[in-house]
């Protein structure tokens, strides 16, 4: 398998992970041409909207651990664009996940621990201003929004009462 594709198949199994600990089962398009790589769904919900859902972009890199509290993340131009969208039905953020740039590094185990290594951070691209690249936009993303159980469940919530990510 190529590295890229790791890269791909990891950061889907760190967002399985934090789901299925926050609560919320997930699918994935059959087809990605509207730069959607899994979908998450609640069943039922606390909120005024029943089964609230949430599209992500994910994407992730091989890197060290950021040291600023924003760190800047190049996005092609055509999912820059999908996801700024404001007339979505269901609301869309971009996950990056950062793993160790040796792939040896990104999982640990033993009997009594499974460690996927760094982290997922997430940022809500919607009503962004038009890029004037041609072929992409960086975006600057703050360390602070760590897509983990906490956020997530924040995230759902907030979609279950009517509002955005």
């Amino acid at each position: 398998m190529q590295p890229d594709m790791q890269k791909e198949q990891f950061s889907k199994a760190y967002i399985q992970a934090v789901a299925a600990c926050a609560g919320f089962s997930w699918s994935v398009p059959s087809v990605d041409d509207d730069s959607i790589d899994m979908c998450l769904h609640q069943t039922g919900g606390r909120g005024t909207i029943r089964s609230p859902k949430l599209d992500l972009q994910i994407k992730c890199v091989g890197r060290e651990s950021p040291n600023s509290n924003i760190f800047s993340y190049p996005i092609k131009l055509k999912n820059y664009n999908d996801l700024r969208d404001e007339s979505v039905m269901v609301p869309r953020i971009l996950v990056v996940v950062v793993v160790p740039d040796l792939l040896q590094e990104w999982l640990a185990h033993s009997e009594t621990e499974l460690s996927l290594r760094r982290c997922g951070y997430w940022i809500s691209l919607r009503g962004m201003t038009p890029s004037s690249n041609e072929t992409g936009q960086t975006i600057h993303m703050s360390r602070q929004q760590q897509f983990n159980i906490t956020a997530l469940q924040a995230i759902m919530d907030r979609i279950s009462n009517g509002g955005l990510p």
